[in-house]
């Protein structure tokens, strides 16, 4: 997830024009290549809402997940114009038990924040990846909103962009033990 430094990854009306940045880190590394991190991806899942931005911003820049399959968890009827996209309504754990782990080696679950949070609550992540961009939006669409427990981590990764950009690797640590719904059916999404 990307996101600005006050934790928000989108601002209220879905600009990204923050995610361009012209701050400079001498100490920092040239900015990974993108196409070898996504050759590192085999599978995508997001959220009705992310999708339905993703649409919207395919129009001007092109569709950005490739032909990697594509799972959204949505219960609403959306279009679909690509051969890649499927569409899922139902348990969270059987979807990454029976859909996903066994096809798929690295799952990227790109958004929004509520999708991402039903995955960490539900214990179905192994790792969060966060990308924190030189910029405090001062609102918008918060990353962890009401996660409703505390999460220990461990720091495995950590890269300075020359960008100002930071990324930061955490892995979950032992699960604590919570008893939260796995059906995905909030707001209809």
């Amino acid at each position: 997830m990307v996101s600005s430094l006050d934790g928000f990854i989108a601002k209220k009306d879905n600009s990204i024009s923050w995610f361009e940045t012209s701050d400079s880190y001498e100490k920092g590394v040239s900015g990974q290549d993108p196409e070898e991190f996504l050759k590192t991806i085999d599978c995508y899942v997001m959220g009705s809402k992310t999708y339905e931005h993703a649409l919207e911003l395919s129009k001007s820049y092109g569709w950005a997940y490739g032909d990697k399959p594509t799972i959204v968890v949505t219960k609403r009827k959306l279009p679909n114009e690509r051969s890649n996209i499927e569409f899922y309504a139902g348990n969270l754990n059987k979807l990454v038990v029976e859909q996903l782990r066994p096809k798929y080696k690295n799952v990227w679950v790109v958004g929004g924040a509520e999708l991402a949070k039903d995955f960490i609550i539900n214990k179905l992540t192994d790792e969060i990846r966060i990308s924190i961009l030189p910029i405090i939006l001062g609102g918008g669409l918060p990353f962890f909103d009401h996660l409703g427990q505390e999460l220990p981590l461990h720091l495995k990764d950590t890269t300075a962009y020359k960008n100002g950009m930071v990324e930061l690797r955490y892995e979950i640590k032992k699960w604590p033990v919570i008893n939260m719904p796995l059906t995905y059916h909030k707001d209809g999404k």
